[in-house]
């Protein structure tokens, strides 16, 4: 009886939210729904393709400031392990509110955290005791909000955030004790924590242990945390998974350790707890936490990151007559935004990069980590550098950070250590894109230094090659112009894989070209040019396909384009064929020439190979574009927005991968998409709204004007840029941030004469 009321109660709490979006001018912070992802996904290619945690989705419903340091999130899983969220939708049981740095929609593990949770009426302590039923009507999220009300208490959890620091209000609806549990999430039997009465605060830490590299090893540093509450402490005292021990003051590594802390409540008597967290220090955490929220206001704090999220999301505005559409948009802008995570304290601070057991400050711009490269290069950054360039140029930064203070540049820097995760070696698009696209990166030359380093040289120590440092395979990459399949690259995470190494390094090289080029590195340029055609010693001209080769040339015996292959990272053949961003019209001549490139293309779709739940597809669409074919792109684009992205908990095809799925709805929405980063062009598609209104961080403003625009009419007529015919298929990014107005004429057939020229196509090395 009691379920059913309060399901009524939430039914009509929703109903009064909508009807005051209606009355009221919609922000854009309204539009987000933060529990896309939270399910296993539902999409047609997930379950054509996907497999295990693929399927997943892997998001948390965050709550925090554009790119905080932590995701803070309702917990409904214990652990820290590899592949497993803090939250699942599909979960009824509430742990309490944990400071995450989970890698949002990845398959990583968290690091670092600690869980706060507030109970009323008895204490209860461990996991497998303090846990409680609460059903989703009862809950309410956004971006900068989160709260719950269980339905056997009644009691009111509620939460929001700051950069580096969160506050907590619980509500009791009658005369009760309440009790406040913090936990260091630990699953090594360690970590710490101490009460101290007289402050009336709580601090503690979390050490953090390294994966992929070096799994399960110390990474040097930990997660530190500092509590404080508004009311005076009435009991206290700490616990482990064998005893409680009231007015005790400290625990350390054991399991299940954590600290209570005990109030008395009158009805509709608020209780606030603030936190903060740091990678340095308690002290640090101490300092952000007063830096961020000095008082106990927490309306105030609500509001302010509401209008930082309103502030950031409204950089891009559309207008559409389809609610779902603004709903996936927005949502998807607010996946964009949670990774890389700021790294430094308030005052610039931060855990030196790689095993380092030293601080290090440099205030002039901020550090983040956590940057997922294999996945985030390809659309996340560029939209970084879209949407807030000084925000991709402390990110960027950050690289060449970590190269100044550990010797290379990262592969997949994570947990701010070296990880060698997946393959690439994508640090330099990531940079090369921001110099392409003149974004100012701190110490220009050192960054290319350490771009070059890792293209040409390997470590001279096994054992910081083995650490992660330097780019896997890259001897058998000099020497064979591409990885053979003798060559097991066994000092990685992801071992073999020697064909997209091969496929990944000549476009990284590429980017590398560019950048020599434009900075006057004429040798560099021209021998890294030769090296980016190294896809074609890959691409088997019999079949057409990617395969892998052999030492003396020979490609493998048995092959079957179409099954998952050890040469391949995470995908088939055929999906990894079509990885050459960098020389789209080069890779259809080695298949025989257009028509045979189109009939192949064709075949992804018309045969189901289509994975979008996984990276190496996301740019397969858009390559019609490089045929005279941009009608195609427009249909098929249209088709995986509409299949592939839901709104819905389980609305991702795949795992958001720190927002690169989002990322690419994001930039498939406003009409154009950054097929090859590090060459500042975008391939145009169809655009999702009748118009789009970029305000440009350089005071500039562009827009994307759709006529006609509809779910039928999503092929592109005609086009005029700032009111003269544009018959190209591509739009230059110096273009875009001149400002001005791209507009498009929509109909319902496909168009054969747009963007169809030879000379309408976008960038490529053979053209």
């Amino acid at each position: 009886m009691n379920k059913i009321k309060y399901s009524y109660i939430g039914l009509l709490g929703c109903l009064l939210v909508a009807f005051t979006m209606k009355t009221e001018q919609a922000r854009p912070i309204d539009w987000v729904n933060i529990f896309i992802g939270t399910s296993p996904s539902i999409t047609k290619a997930a379950n054509a393709h996907g497999k295990g945690t693929e399927e997943l989705g892997q998001t948390i419903p965050a709550v925090l400031t554009p790119n905080g340091m932590n995701s803070w999130t309702p917990q409904t899983r214990l652990t820290e392990n590899k592949c497993v969220a803090p939250y699942y939708y599909r979960d009824s049981l509430f742990y309490g509110f944990r400071a995450s740095h989970w890698i949002n929609g990845g398959c990583a593990q968290d690091y670092g955290s600690y869980t706060i949770m507030g109970m009323s009426g008895s204490l209860k302590c461990l996991s497998g005791e303090r846990k409680i039923v609460f059903h989703h009507e009862d809950e309410v999220g956004t971006p900068a909000y989160y709260s719950v009300r269980f339905p056997d208490s009644r009691f009111l959890s509620e939460m929001t955030a700051t950069d580096r620091a969160a506050i907590f209000r619980y509500t009791v609806d009658k005369e009760d004790s309440v009790y406040v549990v913090i936990t260091p999430n630990n699953d090594h039997r360690n970590g710490s924590i101490t009460i101290n009465v007289e402050k009336q605060e709580i601090r503690g830490y979390n050490p953090v242990y390294r994966i992929y590299q070096g799994m399960g090893k110390p990474a040097g540093f930990s997660g530190h945390f500092v509590v404080r509450f508004d009311h005076p402490f009435t009991v206290y005292g700490v616990y482990n998974e064998k005893e409680r021990l009231q007015n005790a003051t400290q625990m350390d590594h054991m399991r299940e350790l954590g600290a209570y802390i005990g109030f008395k409540l009158k009805e509709g008597e608020k209780l606030q707890v603030k936190a903060a967290t740091s990678f340095t220090s308690s002290e640090a955490a101490s300092r952000n936490l007063d830096a961020e929220i000095p008082g106990w206001n927490f309306e105030k704090v609500r509001v302010a990151t509401e209008n930082r999220w309103n502030k950031h999301l409204s950089s891009i505005s559309v207008e559409t007559e389809n609610e779902t559409d603004k709903k996936m948009f927005y949502s998807a802008l607010y996946r964009c935004s949670i990774l890389p995570r700021i790294y430094s304290d308030v005052d610039g601070t931060h855990p030196a990069f790689s095993l380092k057991d030293s601080i290090v400050s440099n205030p002039s711009f901020v550090y983040y980590d956590d940057f997922s490269a294999w996945d985030t290069y390809r659309a996340l950054m560029p939209l970084v550098h879209l949407m807030d360039p000084e925000k991709g140029k402390d990110m960027v930064s950050s690289l060449v950070s970590k190269y100044e203070q550990g010797g290379w540049l990262p592969i997949f820097p994570c947990w701010n250590s070296y990880t060698s995760a997946m393959v690439g070696d994508h640090a330099i698009a990531m940079i090369g894109d921001a110099i392409m696209k003149d974004i100012p990166v701190h110490h220009l030359e050192k960054a290319y230094e350490g771009m070059r380093k890792n293209a040409f040289e390997s470590p001279a120590s096994h054992a910081d090659y083995t650490d992660g440092k330097g780019r896997r395979g890259l001897t058998s990459y000099k020497k064979y112009g591409y990885i053979p399949l003798e060559d097991p690259v066994k000092e990685a995470f992801h071992t073999g894989e020697q064909v997209s190494r091969t496929l990944e390094y000549a476009y990284d090289d590429f980017v590398l070209s560019q950048v020599a080029d434009k900075l006057g590195k004429r040798e560099d340029a021209a021998l890294l040019r030769e090296r980016a055609l190294n896809y074609r010693n890959v691409i088997d001209p019999t079949t057409g396909y990617a395969r892998g080769r052999h030492k003396d040339g020979r490609f493998i015996d048995y092959f079957n384009p179409f099954v998952f292959a050890r040469f391949i990272t995470e995908g088939y053949p055929c999906h990894y064929t079509w990885y050459v961003p960098q020389d789209i019209q080069g890779l259809a001549n080695i298949m025989g020439g257009k028509d045979t490139f189109e009939a192949k293309l064709d075949s992804m779709f018309s045969e189901n190979r289509y994975w979008h739940g996984n990276e190496p597809c996301h740019q397969v669409a858009y390559l019609y574009n490089w045929i005279g074919k941009p009608f195609k792109t427009q249909q098929h684009i249209r088709r995986i927005m509409e299949e592939e992205y839901l709104l819905d908990v389980g609305g991702l095809s795949g795992n958001d991968d720190s927002g690169q799925m989002s990322a690419w709805y994001a930039f498939a929405a406003l009409g154009f998409y950054p097929v090859c980063p590090g060459v500042p062009e975008y391939a145009i598609a169809s655009p999702t709204f009748l118009k789009v209104t970029m305000r440009l961080k350089n005071g500039k403003t562009f827009k994307v004007i759709a006529k006609n625009a509809s779910e039928k009419n999503i092929y592109i007529q005609s086009a005029t840029l700032n009111g003269k015919p544009y018959t190209k298929n591509y739009l230059r990014h110096s273009d875009l941030m001149k400002g001005g107005t791209l507009k498009l004429v929509m109909g319902e057939k496909p168009s054969t004469s747009w963007g169809s020229g030879t000379g309408d196509i976008p960038y490529s090395i053979s053209k």
